[in-house]
């Protein structure tokens, strides 16, 4: 298997010192993907051409540089098959789950082609006579990216889609757990035509990281840095971004509750909860972690649950036969399934799943689980809903603003008027109505509260994390001076 390289500039090279690093099927243990295992010199000569790109591809006018967004959607949609192949063999994604990354991927890229025209400005009165005012956005310079493996083609595209739009340069540091994924994203993206150096792409072998993110982080061209991963990382980036006065966007954990009030629709809450926590094996940073539920209806909406998860089977995605495949590795199974074992010796009661063989994990609900629990307030990442039954809103909303998380969140019922006044009162980014905690949209502003971080993505919302809003004046006539 040949070793898939960095691209730094116009070269597609191996490192520097010729090391490389494995990503391993989770299932099977063989050989994903062999690839090239950057030098802290390799990142930063990625950083150099990003910042020899910038001058040309900022100057760009919006029409280019839409055409050439546009022909990279229409170039990853084309790559779909490659990309079912790869998130099989290094995450374990069903073909389902790939697909859709595919396409809400394409969708971003769209969006971000949308948003060259957008990036507006605009006069503002001045006091002095003769002076006209401007707020003008610009682009800021070189962006760092880091992307995670579990939505790896959605969430790989949307750190550098805005960024590139706003006529910023790009170094996109992969993700050590799918480099061959986020690599596919970077050959779409060069067969539509973005000029070399403009994107960069950075891997690394997972003992190197930290070394290998200070020096982008720190290197003087960068000049934003966009993360989307676990809330422990982001915290250690948000420290070097602000050791180095780079501004970040942030995009971290969640345990995102779904309330289900007492005059909620019980089918449709159940279908929703159901895709919210098991898609993509649990693994979506959005993913329903904890089900609050009024006590009223509590018995008949959890039996209903039951069925479902119990009808969700789990298996090796290559073979297409389950709606569910492997979580990311073994060792995330036995994390999780050390989090069950906690909750049902504290009194938690198993109402389907919890079965593991290596690293494909049953669709697994928990009732009663109550905060003496380690799941209860931990982020499980995995095939796992939990239960905490309530008696009435008050309570509701309390147990869902009870986490340090805030990123999404959901609630259920038919009367929308208190259902809104229900979302209103919940501590999180994104919160929707008779729907589930899974959902994005390209368009919309993506993003947390609390420890689920901070900075949106999405839409106009990231055209103010990517550029710089400046204040420039053109001032005619005479000025008088006090000397």
């Amino acid at each position: 298997m040949d070793a898939l390289g960095l691209l730094i500039g116009a070269d597609d090279t191996q490192s520097s010192d010729g090391r490389t690093f494995e990503r391993r099927n989770p299932i099977t243990g063989e050989v994903a993907t062999r690839v090239a295992a950057a030098t802290i010199e390799d990142a930063q000569l990625a950083c150099d051409a990003a910042a020899a790109a910038f001058p040309a591809w900022s100057q760009m006018g919006p029409g280019p540089r839409r055409k050439i967004l546009l022909a990279a959607a229409d170039a990853l949609s084309a790559r779909a098959d490659d990309f079912v192949r790869a998130m099989a063999d290094e995450i374990g994604a069903t073909e389902g789950w790939a697909r859709f990354n595919v396409y809400l991927a394409s969708e971003m890229l769209r969006e971000a082609a949308a948003l060259t025209t957008q990036i507006a400005g605009e006069i503002i009165p001045s006091n002095r006579p003769g002076s006209m005012a401007m707020a003008m956005r610009q682009p800021v310079g070189v962006v760092l990216s880091m992307a995670p493996w579990n939505a790896p083609v959605i969430l790989g595209v949307r750190s550098l889609a805005t960024p590139l739009a706003c006529g910023n340069t790009v170094v996109m540091k992969t993700s050590e757990i799918c480099p061959r994924t986020h690599r596919l994203i970077i050959d779409a993206l060069q067969a539509g035509g973005i000029p070399h150096g403009v994107l960069n792409a950075i891997s690394n072998a997972p003992d190197d990281a930290p070394q290998i993110v200070e020096a982008l982080i720190a290197h003087p061209a960068v000049r934003r840095v966009n993360f989307t991963g676990s809330t422990r990382v982001g915290r250690i980036i948000a420290e070097m971004c602000g050791r180095n006065l780079k501004p970040a966007l942030l995009e971290l954990g969640g345990k995102a509750p779904f309330l289900v009030l007492d005059d909620a629709d019980l089918d449709a809450a159940v279908d929703a909860a159901a895709f919210g926590a098991y898609m993509n094996q649990g693994q979506i940073c959005m993913s329903t972690e904890r089900i609050i539920v009024d006590e009223k209806v509590a018995d008949a909406f959890i039996a209903k649950l039951t069925a479902k998860a119990r009808s969700l089977k789990a298996g090796d995605p290559r073979e297409g036969k389950t709606p569910l495949g492997a979580v990311v590795d073994a060792h995330a199974a036995r994390r999780i399934q050390d989090l069950i074992k906690d909750a049902t010796a504290k009194g938690a009661v198993l109402a389907a799943g919890g079965g593991v063989q290596g690293a494909v994990m049953e669709a697994t609900l928990l009732d009663r689980v109550n905060p003496t629990m380690h799941i209860y307030g931990q982020e499980s990442f995995g095939p796992v809903a939990v239960v905490v039954r309530v008696d009435g809103i008050d309570e509701a909303v309390r147990i869902a603003n009870d986490t340090e998380y805030g990123l999404s969140a959901a609630v259920f019922g038919r009367d929308i008027t208190r259902a809104m006044q229900v979302a209103r009162r919940i501590e999180s980014g994104i919160c929707h109505i008779n729907g589930p905690t899974v959902h994005d949209e390209a368009q919309m502003p993506f993003g947390g509260v609390k420890d689920s971080g901070y900075g949106r993505f999405g839409g106009k919302a990231g055209i103010a994390e990517f550029t710089e809003l400046r204040w420039i004046t053109i001032q005619d006539g005479p000025i008088h001076y006090p000397f």
